[in-house]
């Protein structure tokens, strides 16, 4: 049986790797700092440890012991808008924090397949008609999240083309599905929703920008792309993981509230506003359609997911 280690575990992404990876017949062990361990919503069916990849020397004991064919990052800070009234603790630790997997996985498994989570934010500074990206144009972040970003993949691609790892670069465009925080439009927005639909709120919405467009992804098949990714595609290579549609923040918007069948008040907020906001985020995904994988769900079911999700969460908030 192969063994696969899944760093941050307790997330929306890792969580489902895990899940694929077990229903396909891997050993895995799932890992996350200590103080992360209890956003894990379901009963843990695998192994698990607590460590955060900011210690290097934990990070390669563990390595060593496990031996591992497979590891999956999706450690870090990972939240666009977060980097910005988080940007020291975001660099520290997206950039040495994917150091210290790299450094471990070198000294300990150099041999085992490695996926580093980059980023659509990586593109950063592009006008609506530079869309839909590809994977070679140049990259202008103009977030911390995705300058650190940036630096990951780079690093990445040092680590592959210096020592022969394979090192895999998917570039995760806007992934979205059950179990995330309200750190994100959709999740916001989902949150908000049903809390009106269960009457704990009045039909007043807070919104940043509407205007904006974005590639959203189900994270089912955003993994199911990075799992095919692993299967098939070339190490040290960029690969988009995108749906190659973007619709804008208002038609998700609208979408949400036609599945919740409610009728709200929209007010802009200012503290949901960034100091940069790309009008569009388009992706072209002929790499990864090349490899075989096609998308599974609508953005319409991935919503009607979410927001289910959301009214199981906030009825078990106190009232």
């Amino acid at each position: 049986m192969k063994k696969a280690i899944v760093l941050g575990a307790t997330g929306m992404v890792g969580g489902c790797f895990l899940t694929r990876l077990i229903e396909s017949g891997w050993d895995v062990l799932g890992v996350s700092r200590n103080t992360a361990m209890g956003r894990q919503i379901v009963q843990r069916s695998y192994r698990f440890v607590g460590c955060d990849i900011l210690d290097r020397q934990s990070l390669q004991k563990l390595f060593s012991k496990e031996k591992p064919d497979l590891i999956v990052n999706m450690a870090a800070q990972a939240f666009n808008g977060t980097s910005w009234e988080a940007e020291h603790y975001t660099y520290l630790v997206n950039i040495e924090g994917t150091h210290n997997v790299l450094a471990a996985a070198h000294d300990s498994c150099p041999e085992a397949k490695l996926l580093l989570a980059c980023s659509s934010a990586e593109y950063g500074d592009v006008k609506p008609e530079d869309c839909p990206l590809v994977e070679d144009m140049p990259l202008k972040p103009i977030t911390p999240y995705g300058v650190t970003k940036v630096a990951s993949e780079c690093m990445g691609y040092q680590f592959f083309k210096n020592y022969n790892m394979p090192i895999y670069l998917p570039r995760m465009f806007i992934h979205v599905g059950t179990g995330h925080p309200p750190a994100t439009a959709i999740q916001n927005f989902a949150r908000q929703i049903a809390l009106i639909k269960t009457k704990r709120i009045k039909p007043v919405m807070q919104t940043g920008r509407l205007d904006t467009a974005r590639d959203f992804i189900d994270v089912r098949d955003g993994v199911d792309g990075m799992l095919t990714l692993l299967e098939k595609g070339i190490p040290g290579t960029p690969v988009n993981i995108c749906t190659g549609v973007a619709p804008t923040i208002q038609e998700v918007l609208d979408m949400l509230l036609d599945i919740a069948g409610v009728d709200v008040e929209i007010q802009q907020s200012k503290s949901l506003l960034r100091h940069s906001d790309e009008p569009l985020l388009l992706g072209d995904n002929s790499r990864l359609k090349a490899l075989g994988w096609e998308r599974k769900y609508s953005l319409r079911e991935t919503l009607e997911g979410v927001l289910d999700d959301w009214i199981r969460r906030v009825e078990k908030e106190p009232g």
